[in-house]
């Protein structure tokens, strides 16, 4: 794709960036194949290569974002799958978190929309602030009928019937391996995960100290930034990555650290972008550092090795987090994890599809968000499992919303077979 940017634009590090990727994008239309709000929209505009017409045009032009691209790029899910798909390497990832950011600088949003992102930005992301609305949303949920704005009713909905306890493992601490000590290794703890499921960071250290790691909580870190980064809000992105950094690094840098474990694949895919998210600051060293360390559970636990399990006459259905099988091309390990341990794993058609939830997504797009939902949930009841199984705890609630299967992070299974309580979501 030619582009005209002028030299005095290509010294924006960011413009240089988006100059690169789009001059990588051939026209091909590949990815139209794989985009799921393509799918259900038909739109072109709606497609990967669309929205790349959109924000060449209104980056290279400088102007202020319009509504209309606005509209385009705010309903992109950020799944990835173009990325998977695309045969020339052009990284949407870059371009369109650009184009975020961009947006944020320069378009003036109705006032309730304005309103909304802030709220979530300065509350899910705050696992204190995060239980107190999500005990107001579950006071509230019984009026919902009363709500006119379907994101507020999606919000109200979004609240478990039952919010689980604080969990003291989630502290500042460390934890000793069990036996002799094989790795040591930093739990990113998260931040919604923290308020909506206790439970999965719980089986993560379990079955990590099980295997010989010697487990971190390192004082100080917190939110990845996904959430704020994917709503172009860079400052407060920037704020919650540069904590992590620090906090990480102290601990690499005395201790010393093999892996920071993430069980939460959006932020992982986040974690492992730091080196480039910071790459004009001072930190751009300490952030690629730790952006080489940072691995998905299912990576460490391919690396330590679990012990063969005996079957145990249940069907999974596992799904694949786009953050997980598009942004980290992480496919097979969690499957030859539950299979290694005696689980029957199955998946569902088109499991490279989206199922709608992609962070704060089914808040702010509730009606493309549902008919993905409906759609994943149709094919992977259609395997008719026992269980469900995920690596991502925002796929876990969207799909659990919309199924009376049991839904549970893959971790769990793993820590349950090799010697773990019976994961909760399984309890009568």
């Amino acid at each position: 794709m030619q582009t005209t940017f002028s030299p005095e634009q290509l010294k924006d590090p960011g413009i240089a960036r988006a100059n690169e990727i789009l001059r990588s994008c051939v026209h091909c239309g590949f990815c139209t194949a794989t985009c799921p709000t393509y799918q259900v929209l038909g739109d072109e505009l709606d497609s990967p290569r669309g929205r790349i017409y959109l924000i060449k045009d209104m980056l290279e032009k400088g102007r202020p974002a319009d509504e209309k691209t606005v509209k385009h790029i705010d309903r992109c899910l950020s799944c990835l799958a173009c990325m998977t798909t695309c045969p020339s390497g052009v990284h949407y990832m870059h371009l369109v978190d650009q184009a975020r950011a961009y947006i944020e600088k320069t378009y003036k949003r109705p006032f309730t929309d304005r309103v909304l992102r802030a709220v979530l930005a300065r509350i899910i992301p705050y696992p204190r602030r995060f239980r107190l609305a999500l005990l107001g949303a579950k006071i509230a949920r019984p009026f919902a009928f009363l709500v006119p704005d379907k994101r507020l009713k999606a919000m109200l909905a979004m609240a478990p019937k039952q919010i689980p306890p604080v969990s003291r493992n989630d502290d500042a601490q460390v934890f000793p391996a069990i036996g002799e000590r094989r790795m040591r290794v930093a739990l990113m703890t998260g931040c919604a995960q923290k308020a909506l499921n206790t439970d999965i960071n719980d089986a993560t250290i379990r079955l990590l100290r099980r295997l010989g790691c010697e487990v971190v909580v390192a004082r100080g870190a917190g939110c990845c930034g996904a959430l704020t980064h994917h709503m172009g809000k860079e400052d407060l992105s920037h704020a919650s990555a540069a904590a992590n950094i620090r906090a990480w690094m102290a601990e690499k840098n005395g201790p010393g650290l093999d892996a920071i474990v993430i069980n939460t694949s959006g932020c992982g895919t986040t974690v492992k972008d730091y080196g480039h998210m910071f790459r004009t600051d001072a930190l751009a060293g300490d952030a690629a550092t730790v952006a080489g360390l940072a691995k998905d559970v299912s990576e460490v636990l391919t690396t330590l090795g679990l012990p063969q399990g005996a079957a145990k006459g249940l069907r999974v259905a596992y799904h694949a987090a786009c953050s997980l099988q598009h942004g980290q091309q992480i496919k097979t390990a969690p499957k030859d994890l539950l299979k290694r341990v005696g689980f029957e794993v199955v998946e569902p058609a088109d499991s490279h599809l989206c199922c709608g939830s992609a962070g704060t997504y089914n808040l702010l797009q509730p009606e493309i968000s549902q008919q993905l939902k409906a759609r994943k949930v149709q094919t992977l009841e259609a395997k008719a499992p026992q269980i469900i199984a995920a690596g991502n705890i925002g796929c876990m609630m969207q799909i659990g919303s919309g199924t009376g299967v049991p839904v549970v992070h893959t971790v769990e299974l793993l820590d349950w077979a090799t010697g773990g309580p019976k994961p909760r979501a399984l309890e009568p």
